[in-house]
């Protein structure tokens, strides 16, 4: 088994290798990500056999893309997004919850599925990887496009919407008699959550980048 050290040599000269090839063919270079993932992986040539320690190395990288592609956003485009934010992204979620739910009900019959599950399913449905889609924005240099920032501001609030259905869907779960109990907690966690997001998380990164200013 390589170690840390190696298995990070590994990956990062196999994804340059496949970002170079999907390049020369017009491919998007996310697709020479994925492509070499399963190469490498356990299921192929195993060279990427820790599945630990790659998920350890993938979540790092997902911060850092989310961070470089957050330099290119001020304060002011995101604050002028919040229409397109709470408009358009809260739109596409209520709105494909509201087709996928009633859809997996009526196929009950061919897959039964409660209608815990089916809301499970619609909100699964509702979203979208922001990496993924940022990164392929970004290569394709259209962050500042009109398409691009509506784009984003669906994912923004889906990213949001998460929170809400993190803490809804395993209230779900409850006994039916303690179900009304459950749903109730969950809609307190998620007034907490969002005040702790929209107000003192603002306050606190307000103050954080006043005094990150100074220096």
């Amino acid at each position: 088994m390589p170690s840390v050290l190696q298995l990070t040599l590994i990956l990062l000269a196999s994804g340059v290798a496949g970002v170079v090839i999907f390049r020369y063919f017009g491919l998007p270079p996310i697709l020479g990500y994925l492509a070499i993932g399963v190469l490498i992986g356990p299921h192929a040539f195993g060279l990427a056999s820790d599945s630990a320690t790659v998920k350890y190395l993938a979540e790092f990288g997902v911060v850092f893309l989310m961070f470089s592609i957050g330099l290119e956003f001020n304060l002011h485009k995101l604050r002028a997004m919040r229409s397109i934010v709470f408009g358009l992204g809260g739109s596409q979620v209520i709105l494909t919850m509201l087709l996928a739910v009633p859809a997996s009900l009526l196929l009950n019959w061919a897959y039964p599925i409660s209608w815990q599950a089916a809301i499970a399913l619609g909100g699964a449905l509702a979203m979208s990887s922001t990496a993924i889609v940022t990164k392929l924005i970004s290569d394709r240099s259209e962050l500042e496009t009109e398409h691009g920032r509506n784009i984003i501001g669906i994912l923004l609030f889906q990213d949001l919407a998460v929170v809400f259905l993190l803490i809804l869907i395993p209230s779900l779960g409850s006994n039916p008699s303690d179900l009304f109990l459950a749903l109730t907690t969950a809609s307190i966690k998620i007034t907490v959550a969002l005040i702790l997001i929209f107000f003192i998380g603002q306050t606190l990164m307000s103050r954080w980048f006043s005094v990150v200013a100074k220096l």
